[in-house]
């Protein structure tokens, strides 16, 4: 399997529409006119993601005060979504991707190295969308703890 092709500054977003939690559909040109980060994560209810999702939702005022709307997706189905905004209160949306086909537009689905062996799994990525749809930053393999207190000061939030 060949690595994905990622996305840079400058590129246009790949869009997409997914359910949410409770079944509703989410695209992304919800939010155009809108600064928004798109993450990727492996599963919702394990540890990592768990703490990268509290991270989130504990930086959510600061960000959307800053202008910045922020969207979680991984392959977990719209009831096991539920399930995990609920028990860890997140209060921004949570999309399904079972099929993979926005991962992998987004280069978030591919080959990547755990624990010393090279698997095809969910690259953990974020991105910053801007008002237009274009890819602003782009960030790959990021750590699930202290991801988000570095995306703030990169983007002096």
């Amino acid at each position: 399997m060949t690595e994905n092709s990622r996305l840079a500054p400058g590129d246009t977003a790949p869009e997409f529409t997914l359910p949410d939690a409770d079944g509703n559909e989410v695209s992304l040109s919800d939010y155009r006119g809108r600064k928004v980060i798109v993450y990727f994560y492996p599963a919702a209810s394990t540890p990592g993601c768990t703490k990268q999702a509290c991270d989130f939702r504990d930086n959510l005022a600061e960000l959307n005060d800053a202008g910045l709307d922020v969207v979680g997706i991984s392959p977990d189905k719209p009831a096991k979504l539920a399930k995990f905004r609920d028990k860890e209160e997140l209060t921004f949306p949570l999309l399904s991707d079972p099929e993979k086909a926005t991962l992998t537009a987004w280069g978030a689905f591919g080959e990547k190295k755990m624990y010393g062996k090279t698997v095809t799994g969910v690259i953990r990525s974020t991105f910053l969308v801007d008002e237009d749809g274009k890819i602003e930053v782009a960030q790959y393999n990021v750590r699930a703890t202290g991801h988000v207190a570095k995306l703030r000061r990169d983007l002096s939030v």
